[in-house]
């Protein structure tokens, strides 16, 4: 059974995601931003699952979830599903802590970053964004581009590691909202089984996937410039190479 961290886990597709998981016997860390916040997974912390806690709008705490999720050993598979819809936070919490975390935990086998169809509408310029004094907003489209566009570079530059970004639909949870017309189940359904599928097409890298179908993302997610010009602009931000 694989050993899978799952960040933003304690509603929506990260909880969905956490709990089938468990239901299959894998052994997973769940995440939360606060202590109070593990009690939304206490049932799955009373089945094993272990308990994560970091705010991951804080690049010290997002250091510190790497430590905690180190401490117990390497995971197998890491899912990056945390996200935030709009405020102050996107581009820390939805490209920043992906990265730092990628940089950070122990090179796993296989990584999943959650994407959006939204990130075809994502701005590719980063002059201004992230950095002290930021001159430009990062619209969430922007924020996603960013993180398939990481995913994709990390299937480029580590060769032995499954990296691939997700598309998960327009669920209904918290963030998509009760009317939101896809299936909740597909939603998640994707990230497990590249998560711990031994199918042949789970085992391949550098995909955007929508509902286990590759697609095609963002023409500047295939830009290898533009894939190095992010991960040294993340670099710069965090102090953090990915090497």
């Amino acid at each position: 059974m694989a050993r899978i961290f799952i960040t933003g886990s304690t509603d929506g597709l990260g909880r969905a995601t956490a709990q089938s998981l468990v239901d299959n016997g894998h052994h997973v860390l769940v995440h939360a931003r606060s202590v109070q916040r593990l009690t939304a997974v206490q049932d799955l912390l009373d089945r094993g699952a272990i308990g994560v806690v970091g705010d991951l709008s804080d690049i010290e705490q997002t250091r510190d979830v790497a430590e905690q999720v180190n401490r117990g050993g390497p995971a197998d598979a890491v899912i990056h599903n945390a996200g935030v819809l709009n405020g102050a936070h996107i581009f820390q919490v939805n490209v920043v802590a992906p990265y730092l975390l990628t940089v950070l935990i122990h090179r796993p086998r296989r990584l999943i970053y959650v994407s959006s169809g939204m990130h075809r509408g994502g701005r590719t310029a980063l002059t201004g964004v992230g950095s002290s004094g930021q001159r430009r907003s990062v619209s969430y489209s922007d924020s996603k581009l960013y993180v398939t566009v990481l995913a994709a570079a990390v299937a480029r530059l580590w060769p032995d590691v499954l990296s691939n970004a997700v598309d998960p639909g327009w669920v209904p949870t918290r963030m998509g909202g009760p009317g939101a017309p896809d299936d909740l189940r597909l939603g998640h359904l994707t990230q497990e089984w590249l998560a711990t599928s031994d199918d042949p097409e789970a085992r391949t890298s550098g995909g955007y996937w929508h509902h286990q179908h590759r697609e095609k993302a963002h023409p500047a997610v295939y830009d290898h410039g533009f894939q190095s010009e992010l991960v040294n602009h993340l670099a710069r931000i965090t102090g953090e190479r990915l090497t």
